[in-house]
């Protein structure tokens, strides 16, 4: 299967392993979204409800040990990690 037919795929494109990321979940007390920041630990393709679509795992950033599994399209990029096309950057 082409990379093309993978849902979500596109986005993941553009994520890597150490990026942080952030998401929301709604709060029924506050009633209102509250925003989560974690840590990329794995990005792949895996089959759900018998389709191929892009899975992320994340480390929470909220001191908890537990790593979750989000669909790639639901993550929003905050900061990529150190990647070797600004490696030379960081060293100048």
């Amino acid at each position: 299967m082409t990379d093309e037919g993978i849902f979500g795929s596109l986005s993941a494109q553009s994520l890597s392993i150490g990026d942080m990321v952030e998401w929301s979940r709604w709060n029924t007390k506050k009633k209102e979204w509250d925003m989560h920041y974690g840590i990329i630990t794995d990005v792949s393709n895996e089959i759900r409800s018998n389709r191929l679509v892009s899975i992320c795992k994340v480390m929470p950033l909220n001191n908890t040990n537990t790593e979750l599994e989000f669909f790639t399209l639901s993550l929003r990029l905050i900061s990529p990690s150190l990647r070797k096309e600004h490696a030379d950057d960081v060293k100048n």
